[in-house]
């Protein structure tokens, strides 16, 4: 069974159990109110009979007027049938009245009957026990008590009324409950299918993505659904930027291996067929192998950044000695390219905690990079301070091609190589920037390049924080 209808099973089943508990509940609450009520009838007109008589009786100084209260209340037997008489003589019709179903036995204190509404006992006669609500009716003037009220009620036929009354009632909530339980089945029905529709949408959306697709859902609200589709929308980006990149990574890889085993069998083949000296064959083999032997250690260090497993060993370390024991190691090669390289570092920079061999590589990276870019008469100066309290700059600058504004965002990119550098036939394989940005960040530091454009240099700028 489908998510959507499962929610509208549930919220159909909960609606249904929700109107057929409040119906019964309603049922039965007015059932017990209304037995209640056929009770209190003939207590209340049981109490009221007995003040009003003893007013009268006091008044009247006998019974001989007992007649009238009973008649204002409606109870006398004969006064209403008469009434009822006339009314059917004259077309109307006559409204029943609660009190036809109520009989009233006046009795004086030796139990004689002095009225009877239902004129079953005549005056004078003695009272048999009735059943129904006995009142005592006192002389007000003497108080003392000169006779009994007795109500009995027609329960039977007060009962066929109320169970009548809640037949009609139970239709009527019925049926309202019904056509509630029926709209409330259409909401349900649209609001189920509202809920499924952004995970029916994702569904798909992720088998498009399992085919190469790359579609995004819409984002419709900024509730829980809607969230996720935003977080899915961010996952396809992600996921299709990596695949543009992996598929970049696989294409410019082989190219790098393309060259240096050309190169190789080219070498070969000429030492096979006698076309090139032995070792000069060699020297070419060699330098190509130690060409694939620096992409593939250069590979293996991207993969230790991509997959989080870069792994700093840190020591506290002396700033100017890192960069004086870095000036020193690249003498040899600047002097060989005829490019000066100078160090400006202070004596009294703080101490860091590096892990040196990382930090070292990653110096040589930008340092390798300034020294390909500069052309013979050159320089390059390699150097440190302290920005304020918190962090330390190390800066790399050289007056070489320098970097157009257009290539500047993509410099960190891995085997992006300029214009400039490729038409100059510059070595390195692209990666070198983005492995010395890996080892900076991963010192808690920023590695960011900037120059005025062709002709102008480049300034590496490294920025370490004091307190790491």
């Amino acid at each position: 069974m489908s998510l959507r209808w499962r929610i509208m099973g549930s919220m159909v089943i909960a609606i249904i159990l929700t109107i057929l508990i409040t119906i019964g509940v309603g049922y039965y609450a007015t059932q017990a109110r209304l037995g209640e009520f056929v009770d209190e009838i003939g207590d209340d007109e049981a109490r009221l009979l007995a003040q009003n008589l003893s007013r009268e009786y006091t008044a009247a100084g006998g019974w001989e007027s007992v007649d009238r209260p009973l008649t204002e209340a409606g109870f006398l037997f004969q006064d209403i049938r008469r009434l009822e008489q006339s009314q059917e003589l004259a077309g109307e019709h006559p409204e029943s009245s609660d009190h036809d179903q109520i009989r009233i036995v006046v009795t004086d204190v030796d139990g004689r009957v002095v009225t009877d509404t239902s004129s079953e006992l005549s005056p004078g006669t003695s009272a048999p026990n009735m059943d129904g609500r006995r009142e005592t009716i006192i002389d007000v003037a003497t108080n003392k008590i000169v006779g009994y009220v007795n109500v009995d009620v027609d329960r039977e036929f007060l009962s066929t009324e109320s169970h009548g009354f809640l037949n009609a009632l139970l239709s009527i909530t019925l049926i309202g409950g019904g056509l509630t339980a029926v709209a409330a089945i259409l909401l349900a029905a649209w609001w189920s299918k509202r809920i499924t529709a952004p995970v029916t949408a994702l569904t798909e959306a992720t088998q498009g993505i399992a085919q190469g697709d790359s579609a995004q859902l819409p984002v419709t609200s900024t509730d829980e659904l809607g969230r996720m589709s935003a977080a899915f929308n961010r996952m396809a980006a992600a996921l299709k930027t990596q695949r543009e990149l992996r598929r970049r990574l696989i294409n410019d890889v082989s190219h790098e291996l393309n060259t240096p085993l050309s190169v190789i069998q080219l070498e070969a083949k000429g030492l096979r067929d006698g076309l090139q000296p032995p070792a000069q064959a060699s020297d070419h083999i060699i330098q190509e192998v130690e060409r694939l032997r620096g992409l593939a250690t250069d590979l293996s260090w991207l993969a230790e950044t991509d997959y989080g497993e870069l792994r700093l060993t840190r020591q506290t370390s002396s700033i100017y000695e890192l960069l004086t024991a870095e000036a020193d190691r690249w003498q040899p090669q600047t002097q060989a390219r005829q490019v000066e390289l100078s160090l400006e570092v202070a004596a009294d920079l703080p101490h860091l905690a590096l892990d040196r061999m990382r930090m070292s590589q990653a110096l040589a990276n930008v340092l390798s990079n300034a020294l390909e870019a500069s052309d013979a008469g050159g320089s390059m100066v390699l150097g440190a301070t302290l920005a304020g309290d918190e962090s330390l700059v190390i800066s790399v600058t050289d007056d070489g091609i320098g970097i157009d504004a257009e290539d500047l965002p993509h410099v960190f990119e891995r085997f992006y190589r300029t214009d400039l550098a490729r038409s100059r036939g510059a070595g390195g394989r692209g990666l070198g920037l983005a492995i010395a940005r890996a080892i900076v960040e991963a010192h808690g530091g920023e590695l960011a390049l900037a120059s005025d454009g062709p002709g102008h240099g480049v300034t590496a700028t490294i920025r370490l924080p004091v307190n790491s």
